[in-house]
């Protein structure tokens, strides 16, 4: 089975809220499916970014699923938690060096062409929300998946401390990212 089929079958199994299946339709319209993760780093490869929001998902459940926890949410968290790198990134080349010729070489890679500058968790809750209602547990763990890795968290911003405090969801949300890329993606060439 591949990423797009695998994450079209958790998806229609487990969420089950008024509009699920247009916010599906409209991911057809992206290119959610076949988009990299990132420009240089984790998943940065065709279906890159459906291949980490799968290993974000499974983390969430394989690793910090607890009895009381919501299988919905935790679907709805770890495969859109990156809603806002679709129609993200353009395909591209850069200049490398090749350290054996010592010459410079188109190669291919990806650039960010953000067409709606909203923030990056902010926009994936605005997305989602277009079509389906999220939780409060749920907008507050996309909106700070990132952690400290977030620009406002970076500035020193207590909303972060709070969130983690409040929703439990958002701190299983934020380390299972953590997981998938640092740990499940790393070794598979796809994390430089």
């Amino acid at each position: 089975m591949g990423y797009r089929e695998e994450f079209c079958e958790i998806w229609t199994s487990q969420v089950h809220r008024p509009g699920a299946d247009k916010l599906l339709e409209w991911l057809s319209t992206t290119d959610f499916f076949r988009a990299p993760a990132s420009t240089r780093f984790h998943g940065a490869c065709e279906q890159g970014l459906v291949m980490h929001s799968l290993n974000v998902y499974h983390a969430l459940m394989d690793r910090f699923f607890e009895e009381g926890d919501n299988p919905e949410s935790m679907a709805i968290c770890g495969l859109l938690h990156d809603l806002c790198k679709a129609n993200y990134y353009k395909p591209g080349t850069r200049n490398v060096k090749n350290e054996v010729t010592g010459q410079w070489e188109k190669v291919p890679t990806f650039n960010v062409e953000d067409q709606f500058p909203y923030g990056h968790g902010e926009k994936s809750v605005y997305l989602i929300e277009r079509f389906v209602r999220l939780k409060p547990a749920e907008a507050v763990a996309i909106r700070w998946h990132m952690g400290g890795f977030d620009d406002a968290a970076r500035g020193g911003c207590r909303a972060i401390s709070e969130a983690y405090d409040a929703y439990p969801l958002a701190v299983k949300l934020h380390l299972a990212d953590l997981t998938a890329t640092y740990l499940m993606e790393k070794g598979t060439g796809l994390h430089t």
